[in-house]
């Protein structure tokens, strides 16, 4: 009877190892698949720079500093690796943007221009689905991390691979900031 016993908890012991392995190794699947819809988003966003910017260049040649700036973030932030510089370098990228759209407004004729309207839709729906992004692998981090840290999965965490993730975060106050709007 004794042996009997110490078999179901042996087998008992290994069915939860085993159950908590695949949580993990699912959890890190999908923290993994939620960077990379993040860097699809990025890679949309800076596929649709360049021509925001040359639109603009028609309209307001002599504001080449603000154009230069969404250039040189645009640059950085598909250059950068990691979550916390992808992070980084997004929120330089999202201010020269905000610039960009100011100098915009000075120009009617430029916000009447089809290609300029449709080009900030379309970034305006990238940015949306970004922030949607951003969302779901900082939620599924959460859910990684939670697993990692507590019982039981925490003891077969080594043996899945599975460590730590870092959210996707803005750390700019700047970017934080709600928009003042004045009349």
């Amino acid at each position: 009877m004794g042996i009997l016993l110490l078999v179901v908890v042996l087998v008992v012991l290994v069915l939860l190892g085993v159950w908590a392995f695949n949580k993990l190794v699912r959890l890190r699947n999908r923290t993994d698949e939620a960077y990379a819809q993040i860097d699809v988003q990025l890679k949309r966003r800076y596929d649709l720079i360049p021509n925001l910017v040359e639109t603009v260049k028609g309209y307001a040649a002599h504001e080449r500093g603000t154009l230069q700036a969404v250039t040189d973030a645009r640059a950085a932030a598909a250059g950068a690796t990691g979550v916390a510089a992808t992070a980084e370098a997004n929120n330089v990228l999202t201010g020269a943007l905000g610039k960009l759209f100011a100098v915009a407004e000075a120009y009617p004729d430029l916000k009447a221009n089809t290609t300029f309207l449709n080009l900030m839709e379309q970034l305006t729906t990238t940015e949306n689905q970004l922030g949607f992004a951003r969302q779901f692998y900082n939620d599924s981090v959460r859910a990684l991390n939670t697993a990692i840290e507590t019982i039981p999965t925490n003891l077969v965490a080594g043996l899945a691979k599975a460590t730590r993730r870092e959210y996707f975060e803005v750390n700019d106050e700047a970017v934080r900031e709600a928009p003042k709007v004045q009349f």
